[in-house]
């Protein structure tokens, strides 16, 4: 676990009306983890070490809160089923309640939405020649909901609310033809267009979510390969280009069927400012990694967008 501490800073960019993407985060959305934080679970011998590779990113997001996440994660037949599934399904909605995926909803708060911010994106991403998907309604499940618990610890549903609103992007990686790397890598390019271009000085953060190695079925259920997955991460920060284009049969080959969630993490990084613009690397605030959780490679990074 390697972090970099910050100090508290002003969410909101001086000298500009126009909103901006200050940081990335990625993480892994097993359910199982939701799980353990439902049943008061973390401080179990099992969990524990999980949840103190986020300890950090929590404190982080209190002294870096942002006015809006734009959150990148897959759907698991809860919005969507093998009858529709769109490839990029963005969420302009007000409000998405929390998904029943068979043993009822997360006892976790409502998703407030933010619908002028995703209106936005959906007019400039559709210009740029992505062709999107607009939901108005739809309920969200544990690929959205477990990276905000892990992000900012346990919530009541009642009582208490996310930090701000979040946008949904809901990404097929489901059901095959699935999107290639490079078509995730510039969506991101793209969102930040969109971003920049919104007349309102908001701090965004963008979340790629899903991962890393995990395999759920067939021969090699159970599947785990740490070497691959932190050179996934060793690529995400230093060479994005180039990861994209890793073809989908070496996502499966070396990270097992389930591994393709990893294209959504090139969506957040196709947002950070160093991908088309002549800036530095962004600044990683924080690397972990842990296996197991169930059957599942654990992955988190914090990136910074640098002057």
């Amino acid at each position: 676990m390697r972090s970099r501490s910050t100090s508290p800073r002003a969410t909101r960019r001086k000298g500009t009306d126009m909103a901006h993407i200050s940081a990335s985060v990625y993480t892994s959305h097993v359910p199982a983890i939701g799980a353990a934080m439902d049943l008061s679970k973390t401080r179990e011998p099992y969990w524990q070490p999980l949840f103190a590779g986020y300890d950090f990113s929590r404190q982080w997001l209190k002294e870096n809160r942002p006015d809006v996440i734009l959150l990148v994660y897959n759907d698991h037949a809860t919005a969507f089923s093998l009858d529709m599934i769109p490839t990029f399904a963005l969420g302009t909605a007000a409000e998405y309640q929390v998904a029943d995926e068979g043993w009822g909803p997360r006892p976790v708060p409502k998703v407030i939405g933010h619908p002028e911010l995703a209106s936005h994106i959906a007019q400039s991403v559709i210009q740029q020649d992505f062709d999107l998907t607009i939901i108005n309604k739809m309920d969200v499940d544990h690929g959205l909901t477990v990276p905000l618990s892990l992000m900012c610890g346990e919530k009541d549903p009642v009582k208490d609310a996310w930090p701000c609103p979040v946008i949904p992007l809901a990404v097929n990686v489901v059901q095959y033809p699935v999107p290639s790397g490079q078509r995730c890598l510039n969506l991101g390019r793209a969102i930040r267009k969109a971003i920049e271009s919104y007349d309102e000085n908001l701090n965004v953060q963008i979340w790629g979510t899903g991962g890393m190695s995990h395999q759920l079925q067939g021969a090699r259920a159970g599947l785990i390969n740490k070497e691959w997955d932190n050179r996934f991460l060793d690529l995400l920060i230093e060479n994005p280009v180039g990861l994209s284009e890793i073809p989908h049969i070496e996502y499966v080959r070396e990270a097992g069927s389930e591994g393709i969630e990893l294209v959504m993490w090139l969506i957040a990084r196709g947002a950070m400012a160093d991908v088309d613009c002549a800036k530095p690397l962004p600044k990683v605030l924080h690397r972990f990694y842990h296996v197991p959780a169930s059957n599942t490679a654990v992955g988190h990074l914090i990136l910074q967008n640098q002057a």
